[in-house]
């Protein structure tokens, strides 16, 4: 077995790819309307961002705790034609001047993603331009690659594994590349709710709200992340909304984050801390636009604890598996990318526990890391060039997967 994996590290360092390799001059207009979100953006040859516009749907959404789906398509309606014109400006290009459109096809709400792809239907039609359907989770991993090409390095071997923690996704895929073309096997995703998902929601729970995120990546430095002891997800059955016919001898390395937001829920109602959230609910419902400060100003040290406590437990969890999967395929370049990967925990403790296992780890920049245009059209590139266009009768498919 020792042997094998040395062979096949042998492999991959003969096979190491040059990212930078000169490709057709190519430009190709993105627009990404997935979630809450509008974003277009021109890229060329799938490695220079000529323009990124991204519209946030943050304060509409903001009261409710949450992205409410009917908002969010109204709000994609309103904001399509002046962020794709800003897009277009800030590009020095127009749209005749582009040579394909790019759209995510899904995975995302329904409604919105309609939005998306309607405009660029009708975009590519009066334009006559070929229009290229993007998964929103193989946008995320090219937001790397997309920066990888753009500082010239050439450090990236495969199969690369690529951690996907976005929004209501965790997923890891075995990414590799051939000739023009990407393939993704997915080794593991999460049974219930995502890294992304536990945020939101215990963000929520304690009174902060919406996006729980970042508001909790903040205050997390300000506790002590060993007060409280919150146990990984332990997952010793297969997962029942597999098929059968899916599996295999291969491990699965799968997640789980409806515990740890339970156990949250228990340690708030075993240590009465039911009125210091309500008060800090009031409080915040007050500020019209709540800053840092504020979230740390009405936060009481055992809260701030539980916060530092309830982050360390889920970065300590997708690490940790993150490079058992690793460990297992022999892989010595891992991306991590989506919205949870601007989380500094999350960043530090992978760049430091990826070193100890000489595997190199590349993060998108905080700007590509949550849903951008400009990622939907870096993955739309290898799809031009293989010609993978599609005709005017697709549709949105909010269930998309990928691999």
């Amino acid at each position: 077995m020792q042997s094998a994996k040395l062979n096949q590290r042998t492999v991959n360092s003969r096979q190491r790819r040059r990212l930078t390799t000169i490709m057709p001059d190519v430009t190709i207009l993105g627009i990404e309307t997935s979630c809450d979100e509008t974003a277009a953006a021109v890229v060329r040859s799938g490695q220079q961002i000529l323009s990124n516009v991204v519209a946030s749907q943050i304060a509409t959404h903001q009261p409710y705790g949450g992205v409410v789906p009917e908002l969010a398509s109204r709000e994609h309606l309103k904001a399509i034609v002046p962020v794709v014109r800003q897009a277009i400006a800030e590009a020095k290009a127009t749209y005749e001047s582009v040579d394909a459109i790019a759209v995510t096809q899904g995975p995302g709400l329904a409604g919105a993603l309609l939005v998306g792809i309607s405009f660029a239907k009708a975009l590519a039609f009066a334009l006559e331009k070929p229009l290229i359907a993007v998964n929103h989770l193989e946008g995320h991993i090219h937001a790397v690659l997309l920066e990888r090409k753009q500082s010239g390095s050439d450090d990236v071997q495969f199969p690369v594994l690529a951690l996907v923690v976005s929004g209501g996704h965790t997923h890891l895929y075995l990414a590799r590349q051939q000739g023009n073309s990407w393939s993704y096997q997915n080794i593991g995703h999460t049974r219930d709710d995502a890294a992304g998902e536990a945020f939101d929601k215990v963000a929520k729970l304690l009174g902060y709200g919406y996006p729980g995120g970042p508001i909790l990546d903040g205050l997390a430095p300000h506790g002590n992340a060993t007060a409280v002891n919150f146990p990984g997800s332990q997952l010793k059955h297969r997962d029942r909304n597999r098929p059968k016919s899916e599996d295999s001898d291969q491990p699965r390395f799968d997640f789980s984050y409806s515990g740890i937001k339970t156990s949250v829920l228990r340690y708030v109602e075993t240590h009465q801390l039911g009125s210091s959230i309500d008060n800090r609910r009031r409080a915040l419902a007050e500020i019209l636009h709540p800053t840092s400060d504020d979230y740390l100003r009405l936060s009481d040290p055992q809260t701030l604890d539980l916060v530092a406590s309830f982050q360390r437990s889920l970065v300590d969890d997708l690490v940790s598996k993150t490079l058992a999967a690793a460990r297992e395929h022999d892989v010595q370049t891992l991306f991590v990318s989506g919205g949870v990967a601007a989380n500094r925990a999350l960043r530090a403790t992978f760049e430091r526990e990826a070193g100890m296992h000489g595997i190199s780890v590349f993060f998108p920049s905080r700007g590509l890391s949550t849903d951008n245009a400009a990622m939907i059209a870096a993955a739309a590139y290898p799809k031009f060039l293989a010609h993978d266009f599609l005709p005017m009768d697709f549709s949105a498919e909010a269930g998309l997967k990928l691999g």
